[in-house]
């Protein structure tokens, strides 16, 4: 059985955006072999006209990310969606496997060490932070990174 990885993305907000950003990154992913749970496919069977959408929306989400095996974070963004960092902050929590994602160049942080709020990186490995954090999609498959050897078990 594969692993599950939960990938938290503000892409599918934007047709543009879910038509092109997001099948990169679920190829990226599903090429090392991961089951991909990405948010905005996972709810499409949810009716935005009823009463409480939201918080069924809101339900499912927290679900998955207890469910998967692990957390891949698009965090672009100045500051990143918020709704990635709830994500994000409930997989720390959790103590799940944590990746992040951002090939935003803009600096998100005061640190000059990390290029977004250290609490992000709570959830990496103190002094190997970099091989969990990822600036291209083509880094995603990289051997050597910490998500590929993860997949594999290592």
């Amino acid at each position: 059985m594969s692993r599950t990885i939960y990938l938290a993305n503000p892409y599918g907000f934007s047709a543009q955006q879910k038509a092109t950003l997001l099948p990169p990154l679920v190829e990226a992913l599903e090429s090392l072999g991961l089951e991909v749970w990405e948010p905005f496919a996972r709810n499409n069977q949810i009716d935005f006209l009823e009463a409480g959408w939201a918080y069924r929306v809101g339900q499912a989400d927290y679900r998955d990310v207890v469910e998967s095996d692990a957390i891949f974070a698009v965090v672009n963004g100045v500051p990143p969606d918020e709704g990635v960092m709830v994500e994000l902050g409930m997989a720390i929590a959790l103590r799940k496997p944590t990746f992040l994602f951002r090939d935003d160049h803009r600096r998100a942080t005061e640190s000059e060490e990390y290029p977004l709020n250290l609490m992000l990186f709570t959830g990496l490995p103190q002094n190997a932070w970099r091989d969990s954090f990822y600036t291209s999609v083509e880094e995603i498959t990289a051997p050597d990174k910490a998500l590929a050897r993860w997949t594999r078990g290592e």
